[in-house]
């Protein structure tokens, strides 16, 4: 199935597919921190955040408006291509030469599946610590899926590995071989001053930065767990025992109340207005949902071609 899906027609997803139950999942927030960091360890994809990201200046608002286009690829149905496409597009300028003297370009194919490669993991990965105990058949499906959905861009498919197995080598040996401690992964990992969410406008700055001190200390701790052994070892990190055994009770806590909330709710705007379409609650042409404003790039950015800024109403 893996191969088959590797050379033939790019088709989107649709409610029949695993992937729609899982990637636009709200749990997958969880695994911002470790997604992140796992891309910029790339050499030439953490080159090219260095120096052409400003990331950094809007951590909170760059990340939510960044879940739109990228739900989109698998929830968009007919329309998933043309946003697959957009993506794809932000890329474009991304290029240089980097510290160390080598070349990186944000559209080399290994570089750009290297970056989808971790959100083909955030199911499984979700599931592994927060949800469902996945057989070796649904991650299976799940990377079959991934491979589907990655054709939407138009990239060259023939470094894609086509089958679970194949993409299981190709993982460990990034993890254990290819992906290296960088500046751009540091900076990620660094939100011991990260600023108030832009969605809780009302909680007073002091609170929040005496809030903030445990978060981050947690997030960091909850990232560290879910890496590969080779990528905590590069990053120079300790896991005990007892920290798995908290972040399995922890995970176990998690997938048991989530299945407390209204299935609606548990997924992001972008997914749940696909859902509804599928169920005939909108029209199958209703506007894609976009970023609110609050998430928008500043105003003297928003013009720049690799960022995604919708007009709005």
């Amino acid at each position: 199935m893996g191969v088959s899906m590797a050379h033939g027609a790019a088709v989107p997803l649709d409610e029949t597919s695993l992937t729609w139950k899982y990637f636009g999942d709200w749990r997958g927030i969880l695994l911002g921190l470790w997604a992140g960091s796992m891309q910029n360890m790339h050499p030439q994809l953490g080159a090219g955040v260095e120096e052409h990201s400003l990331f950094f200046d809007e951590r909170w608002e760059r990340l939510y408006r960044s879940l739109y286009p990228i739900y989109g690829v698998v929830y968009d149905g007919e329309r998933a291509e043309q946003t697959a496409l957009e993506i794809r597009g932000y890329h474009r300028t991304i290029k240089g030469i980097d510290k160390a003297g080598r070349p990186y370009s944000a559209l080399n194919p290994e570089t750009f599946f290297w970056a989808h490669s971790t959100f083909a993991m955030g199911p499984i990965a979700v599931n592994r610590y927060f949800g469902d105990r996945l057989t070796e058949s649904d991650k299976e499906r799940l990377y079959a899926e991934s491979i589907q959905w990655y054709r939407l861009y138009g990239m060259t498919m023939r470094n894609v590995p086509p089958d679970w197995k194949s993409f299981q080598d190709y993982w460990n040996d990034m993890c254990a071989n290819v992906l290296e401690d960088n500046k751009a992964t540091r900076d990620v990992l660094d939100i011991c001053r990260l600023e108030r969410p832009p969605f809780l406008p009302w909680l007073p700055h002091p609170l929040w930065r005496l809030v903030r001190i445990p978060v981050a200390r947690g997030y960091v701790w909850l990232t560290v767990g879910m890496y590969p052994d080779p990528v905590r070892k590069r990053l120079g990190y300790k896991w005990s025992r007892a920290d798995e055994l908290v972040l399995v009770a922890l995970g176990r806590v998690v997938a048991w109340s989530w299945k407390l909330l209204p299935t609606d709710r548990r997924f992001h705007p972008r997914a749940r207005a696909a859902w509804r379409r599928s169920r005939g609650e909108l029209p199958a042409g209703a506007l894609l949902v976009q970023t609110p404003a609050r998430n928008l790039p500043p105003v003297e950015r928003r013009d720049l071609p690799q960022h995604y800024s919708p007009t709005l109403p």
